[in-house]
């Protein structure tokens, strides 16, 4: 749920004003950051079935480390506390923490049973990507109401701050479209093709910079 994770990242600025768009961003979206660089180096692996499911050709076939519920708990404890250590910021490192969990919760609704609970463990999914308009109804409406949000509590400060918004969601909506209409990609190219995801990060921090919160 590609758009989903950042929709929810959008949202935290309302419980969280003080944290930083590209700090919730990543915590929303640290499983898929790492996910990448696990398949580049065999670690998880991943196949491609052209029609496994109608909104989702790839069959995770194995990544316990970067999609179980376990670990990714864990994880969200320890970015949690980092954060609080760091800005000493309460609410925002509880945020930072239960949005890395999220992923986790969103991912479960729309894979197949195939997101560990633990290493090793059982596993568990929904499959709501086996209905294209089912997927893609959650994913805008999931956006929508995270630009909603994000731009009820903030206000750009200079054309760059309005520009640089729209333009994000510009480009991740493109990016979601090619995902899903697109052709199905290798399993070789495909942990180097979500790469290209990181640039989100240091987008969504220069967005941030550029906003303010409103009166």
């Amino acid at each position: 749920m590609f758009l989903g994770h950042f929709a929810l990242a959008l949202a935290a600025k309302k419980v969280a004003p003080q944290t930083s768009l590209g700090t919730t961003a990543l915590a929303a979206n640290l499983a898929d950051t790492v996910w990448p660089l696990l398949l580049i180096l065999g670690v998880e692996q991943v196949k491609v079935t052209p029609g496994l499911m109608a909104a989702s050709p790839l069959d995770f076939t194995h990544y316990p480390w970067s999609h179980s519920l376990l670990v990714g708990a864990l994880a969200g404890l320890v970015c949690g506390l980092g954060y609080y250590l760091v800005r000493r910021y309460g609410r925002g490192a509880l945020v930072v923490g239960a949005l890395v969990v999220s992923h986790w919760v969103l991912d479960v609704f729309f894979h197949r049973p195939d997101l560990p609970v633990w290493p090793g463990g059982p596993k568990l999914g929904l499959g709501l990507w086996d209905s294209l308009p089912i997927t893609l109804l959650c994913e805008a409406a999931f956006l929508a109401v995270g630009v909603f949000i994000y731009r009820r509590v903030t206000e750009p400060v200079d054309r760059a701050g309005s520009i640089s918004f729209w333009a994000l969601i510009g480009f991740m909506v493109l990016m979601y479209v090619g995902s899903i209409f697109g052709p199905p990609p290798s399993a070789n190219a495909i942990g180097w093709g979500a790469l290209i995801g990181w640039v989100l990060y240091p987008w969504a921090y220069y967005i941030d910079r550029h906003h303010r919160l409103r009166a």
